[in-house]
């Protein structure tokens, strides 16, 4: 049985990739907030929104195909999550983006990861301690979250995937008795 786990690592980025990085945030959000105003309201399928916003996204916005891709799933998925509380959805903030396994590369000897940011790809620093460095050793990416924090620091949110053991029979019962003479009142 597989179940997917998510490490959050601090990430160690340069003057100019913080830059880049707030740069990206906001263009990702602006995207979204673009398809979600132009594509009508009561669509979810994130299909139906990327047939309909995909071009202008990538050439409006400057975004990688996948990015503009990422962009129609996260808008579809909070238009689903809206629909079930009954509202709608607002407005983007720039302090989330989603990657997948091709926009995203974990180098664990390098303690670092490859983003594809609006300029091309940045290779940016962890800051990350041994229980991160334990859950992660061979491990492949499936897809992460880009975040900036209140503070102004990044993170980044790495899922994978973790092989889960199937529980096993219990061969013998073990009975405790612990000699209640007394029923609670």
């Amino acid at each position: 049985m597989e179940q997917t786990l998510t490490v959050v690592c601090k990430l160690r980025p340069t003057p100019e990739q913080s830059l880049n990085i707030e740069r990206f945030l906001k263009a990702f959000a602006d995207a979204c907030n673009f398809a979600n105003k132009t594509v009508q309201p009561k669509v979810t399928n994130k299909i139906t929104i990327q047939n309909r916003v995909y071009q202008e996204l990538r050439s409006r916005f400057g975004l990688s195909a996948n990015q503009a891709v990422r962009v129609c799933a996260r808008v579809g998925a909070n238009r689903k999550t809206a629909k079930l509380k009954g509202k709608a959805v607002k407005e983007f903030k720039p302090t989330l983006a989603d990657y997948d396994a091709r926009v995203l590369t974990f180098k664990e000897k390098e303690g670092s990861v490859s983003l594809t940011l609006l300029d091309g790809r940045e290779n940016i620093q962890l800051d990350i301690g041994n229980y991160q460095k334990n859950w992660l050793r061979g491990r492949k990416p499936t897809s992460a979250q880009l975040c900036q924090h209140r503070d102004g620091s990044y993170s980044i949110h790495i899922q994978f995937t973790h092989e889960v053991p199937e529980p096993s029979e219990p061969s013998t019962v073990v009975d405790v008795d612990l000699e209640r003479r007394e029923i609670a009142k």
